[in-house]
């Protein structure tokens, strides 16, 4: 499934949050944690190779509710409009990945499946310093840089840069992966703490879909 990549962007989505340029990365980085309970925006994404040749482009949109306790696990729908339809969808206790073109659904204990992945500390108000090497990165005229460097040898990822604007919102997202490749993730008509409908985070199979379990037990769906 192509879900892969959308889910590794899903997982670096928000990790930062309102801050003046005085605050430490790590104040900044927290005030998310503590103080933004929905998010929603248009994404624009754009992978290279270990050569800087573009490789793929690709559009949607995205959705977060973090819980309220510590050691809940939040709620988001990372969407695929363009090129293709495909969602990933976590619902507080359940991963789902569906792509439509296979009529294919992947599902997943939200907590086994996000554990040690920045996707982990995005829907969960876990501390970032528990699982990276936070640095404040300078500024790009009003943006914010944030650098964050996972402390597990086995991360996916080498490096991830967050670009903050002046409010805090995080506009630009690029990490780069251990062979070379990166992926840059751009945000834009963004919203914080506003309502977002309870069904973005709900998914049923569709009726004849193919659902493979954790397991890797494969059943149609009836429903």
């Amino acid at each position: 499934m192509k879900i892969k990549i959308g889910l590794a962007a899903v997982c670096l989505s928000l990790l930062a949050i309102t801050g003046a340029h005085a605050d430490s990365a790590q104040d900044t980085l927290k005030r998310f944690t503590d103080g933004v309970q929905t998010f929603d925006a248009h994404f624009d994404q754009v992978q290279t190779n270990d050569k800087g040749q573009v490789t793929a482009r690709s559009s949607g949109h995205f959705w977060l509710a973090r819980p309220s306790a510590g050691n809940a696990t939040g709620k988001f729908r990372w969407a695929y409009e363009k090129p293709y339809v495909q969602a990933t969808i976590c619902d507080g206790a359940k991963l789902w990945a569906y792509d439509p073109d296979l009529n294919q659904v992947t599902v997943r204990d939200a907590k086994s499946a996000l554990a040690g992945t920045p996707a982990e500390l995005l829907s969960q108000k876990a501390a970032l310093a528990t699982a990276f090497n936070v640095q404040d990165a300078g500024t790009d005229g009003a943006t914010r840089l944030v650098n964050l460097t996972p402390k597990a040898k086995d991360s996916d990822f080498k490096s991830i840069q967050l670009s903050l604007d002046k409010d805090g919102a995080p506009l630009r997202m690029r990490f780069s992966d251990q062979i070379g490749g990166t992926s840059e993730v751009s945000f834009t008509e963004v919203h914080t703490n506003a309502r977002i409908d309870p069904a973005q985070f709900q998914f049923t199979p569709p009726k004849g879909a193919e659902v493979v379990n954790d397991g890797g037990i494969t059943t149609k769906s009836v429903d």
